[in-house]
């Protein structure tokens, strides 16, 4: 265990957990509309946004796992980190953990956006409240680490 890495404000934990609680929601949302159909998916289906046509399209799996699954796994391991205990931990894993996976779900989020825009040629709201909620964390998580880089502190040997 290494030395308390520094308090963050008190917003920023509270913050966090409740936009990973809204991303595990809207995942958990899209979710149950890939497995029970589009008929159940609140959107509009002309123009631009059309949910329907992105969350059918090849780029909405990867490796034959659902982007909606990938999203609800992800949103419930930020949640795990973005608890205020987790925020305060002594452990640099915790904080470096919680860096990584932002990071990776931004990446994830700019191909998606990408591939929305380039590929499939419609947006989903749906998704994109997931980008947004993405978006916030990540800048969030980059902008208030916790005051003392717990990386930078070497974890002590457990006896």
């Amino acid at each position: 265990m290494s030395a308390d890495p520094g308090p963050v404000a008190r917003w920023v934990p509270v913050t966090t957990l409740l936009l990973s609680l809204a991303g595990l929601g809207v995942s958990g949302y899209l979710t149950f509309t890939h497995y029970a159909g589009t008929r159940f998916l609140a959107c509009s289906a002309t123009g631009l946004v059309e949910c329907g046509v992105v969350t059918t399209s090849p780029q909405s799996s990867v490796l034959d796992i659902p982007v909606a699954v990938l999203g609800l796994v992800d949103f419930g391991v930020l949640g795990a980190l973005m608890t205020p205990a987790a925020w305060r931990s002594a452990h640099s894993w915790v904080h470096g953990a919680r860096l990584a996976l932002v990071t990776v779900s931004m990446a994830m989020v700019l191909w998606l956006v990408a591939a929305e825009l380039l590929i499939i040629g419609h947006i989903c709201v749906w998704c994109t409240a997931v980008h947004v909620i993405t978006f916030a964390l990540f800048a969030i998580v980059m902008v208030f680490r916790p005051l003392r880089h717990p990386a930078a502190v070497p974890d002590a040997p457990t006896r």
